[in-house]
């Protein structure tokens, strides 16, 4: 018995080990354009996993992250310090370029992705919005392109400083003109570095289930200067509204929407939860109005929708906010 006993530990110690080289064999290289909270993190925990990891940040961001890592507090993942490497520009090709800046700044940061530097490597956007796919597109081309949409809360206090505060990160990721294996395979890179992941197969689907949360969320929580729980209360006819334009919007785009459960949600989220639209305008930040708002009236326009509430709440939020 002692002696299968010990052979079953052998066995399961040849395992591990076969396991562990067939994992150092597959090891891949990601860019994180924008290593902020969600880049921050996202690159961390890749990095930890045993992938090579390049941040493509500024100067002086670039030097926090050669010299200290990447520092994650995390109650999911753990308090924990990852080294990355870090430049300004892209110079080699790599597996992934995951994109996580803010849409403001989107035009700016592609320069430091080159696409003759790319190679075959996926881009992989984590942006508010449904158009940026069609940009980068153009400029990359459709196979390398791989939206996905990522729940989580992750806020970078300084450079290569990431406090994770919420008890999940969960990701999506598609991408219509992306061979399905090769979303299978970066799909497995990010499970396997700690974050819940799903491939869906519906682009337009996928991207507007998030816009048609995001949207009336960020819209009125940053038009009133409230959080969510008193959108949900004193402006609860507005948010009705709002969130029936924002589904008729999304349905007629060719991705299902029912007001009902975005309203539940809403009802479940925390009442103290800001968008992050919202903490932008507080912050004296460019707001992210005309990726999300502007997107919203520009798909209305193509289809014929009446959106009279989005319209006059990103006018509204336009004159309130010019910069």
């Amino acid at each position: 018995m002692t002696k299968d006993h010990s052979k079953a530990q052998d066995q399961d110690q040849a395992q591990a080990e076969n396991q562990a080289e067939n994992q150092a064999g597959e090891r891949s290289t990601v860019a994180v354009l924008g290593p902020g909270g969600v880049g921050g993190l996202l690159a961390a925990l890749i990095a930890r996993a045993g992938h090579r990891v390049i941040c493509l940040a500024g100067d002086e961001t670039a030097r926090a992250l050669r010299t200290d890592g990447i520092r994650v507090r995390s109650g999911r993942f753990g308090d924990f310090t990852a080294a990355v490497e870090a430049d300004t520009e892209l110079r080699e090709p790599v597996d992934a370029c995951l994109i996580s800046v803010k849409h403001t700044a989107l035009h700016a940061a592609l320069e430091r992705v080159p696409p003759e530097m790319l190679g075959d490597g996926l881009l992989v956007p984590f942006l508010n919005g449904v158009e940026h796919p069609a940009t980068l597109r153009a400029r990359y081309g459709a196979a390398r392109v791989a939206p996905a949409v990522i729940r989580v809360e992750s806020t970078r206090t300084a450079p290569g400083v990431i406090e994770h505060g919420s008890p999940f990160a969960e990701i999506d990721l598609t991408g219509d003109s992306v061979p399905r294996e090769r979303l299978d395979a970066l799909a497995g890179v990010l499970a396997a570095a700690g974050p819940t992941v799903r491939v869906l197969d519906d682009e337009a689907t996928t991207l507007w289930a998030k816009m048609s949360f995001l949207a009336p969320f960020a819209l009125l929580t940053t038009r009133y200067g409230v959080p969510l729980g008193e959108v949900r209360t004193r402006h609860r006819e507005e948010l009705t509204a709002l969130v029936a334009e924002t589904a008729a919007v999304s349905r007629a785009c060719g991705a299902p929407a029912d007001p009902s459960v975005a309203l539940a949600r809403y009802d479940a989220f925390p009442p103290e939860a800001k968008s992050s639209m919202q903490r932008d305008a507080e912050a004296g930040r460019p707001l992210e109005l005309d990726a999300i708002g502007g997107a919203l009236l520009r798909a209305a326009d193509r289809h014929g929708v009446a959106v009279p509430v989005a319209r006059a709440l990103v006018r509204e939020l336009a004159d309130n906010h010019r910069h």
